[in-house]
């Protein structure tokens, strides 16, 4: 018995079935179960006893995710130990214990935890997922302090894993701090004519650089070149984030795209330039002969299902 708040954890650990062997599903469910007999006071309390004293990895995920419901900041200790904890084998429910922890580690929005964040993310020894969920975490915080590491890791030439850098410049445009233009444009600026795994992460920082939504004439240049590059979904992407720029050069720039080899660059583009400069561009297309038959359904597709709508 808890002398403090007066809760049976023997009886709790019975009620979930913890100390025998039963059917996992019951177990989860009776995890789930003790917000019908528990006070939110109450139930913080048990979900920290149990992030303390349950090993099976599957069934903290679910005390984890039942604790993120109420965020107290009495539960980040037992989390984040779980965080930092290397198991001795990196089973499955071990790295997604982990990544659920960085994730309500984020929830909190606590900024004193963002040195651990940072320690396991460049933990090039770290599970690659643990180190996706960190980057991602980092992001959602928005502490700028994470701004410099999460550049110098996307910078990072040595830094095996696209996919985390991916995660990392995403964080840099959740963030939104201006020091992040002139690395993540160097890198864009050295990936162009890079196709295969390179692709997504040009995807990222465009729409890291688009997040700023500032009128920074490095970013508009960067985001115009990239309407060259080789992949449909980079075109795509710069003409999205230039929609978006308020810069009263971007039509001009969008309208090249509808001369696109891609159809599907050419609708964006055309939708794009709809969103700037409304029913006249689609009328100019839909008269004018030089525009595909493609474009000109799109066209009256948008006035059919838009200009109807207002008259």
């Amino acid at each position: 018995m808890n002398e403090n708040c007066g809760i049976d954890f023997n009886s709790i650990a019975l009620q979930c079935g913890l100390d025998k062997q039963v059917d996992r599903n019951e177990v989860l469910h009776n995890i789930s179960g003790l917000e019908e007999f528990y006070n939110r006071k109450e139930l913080i309390e048990i979900y920290n006893y149990l992030l303390q004293t349950v090993i099976n990895p599957e069934y903290l995920i679910q005390i984890v995710k039942c604790s993120d419901n109420y965020r107290d900041s009495s539960s980040l200790t037992p989390i984040v130990k779980l965080l930092t904890s290397k198991p001795n084998e990196d089973s499955d429910e071990s790295i997604n214990l982990r990544v659920i922890c960085a994730k309500a580690i984020a929830n909190h929005k606590d900024t004193a935890y963002v040195t651990v964040l940072l320690d396991c993310m460049n933990d090039k020894n770290e599970n690659y997922k643990v180190r996706l969920a960190c980057a991602d975490a980092l992001g959602k915080i928005g502490d700028k302090y994470a701004v410099t590491p999460l550049i110098n890791l996307v910078s990072d030439e040595t830094e095996k894993s696209v996919y985390l850098k991916e995660s990392a410049t995403n964080a840099l445009g959740i963030i939104g701090d201006l020091r992040a233009v002139d690395p993540l444009i160097s890198i864009l600026d050295s990936k162009h004519g890079v196709f295969s795994k390179f692709s997504f992460l040009k995807e990222k920082i465009i729409e890291a650089l688009g997040r700023l939504n500032v009128k920074n004439e490095k970013i508009f240049n960067a985001l115009k070149k990239s309407l060259l590059d080789e992949s449909p979904m980079v075109r795509i992407n710069a003409i999205e984030a230039l929609m978006n720029s308020e810069d009263e050069r971007a039509a001009e720039s969008i309208k090249e795209c509808l001369e696109d080899p891609d159809d599907e660059v050419k609708k964006n583009a055309l939708i794009a330039l709809y969103n700037i400069e409304g029913r006249k561009i689609l009328d100019e297309v839909i008269s004018d002969e030089k525009y595909p038959v493609l474009l000109k359904s799109e066209a009256q597709d948008l006035i059919n299902e838009y200009e109807e709508e207002d008259e």
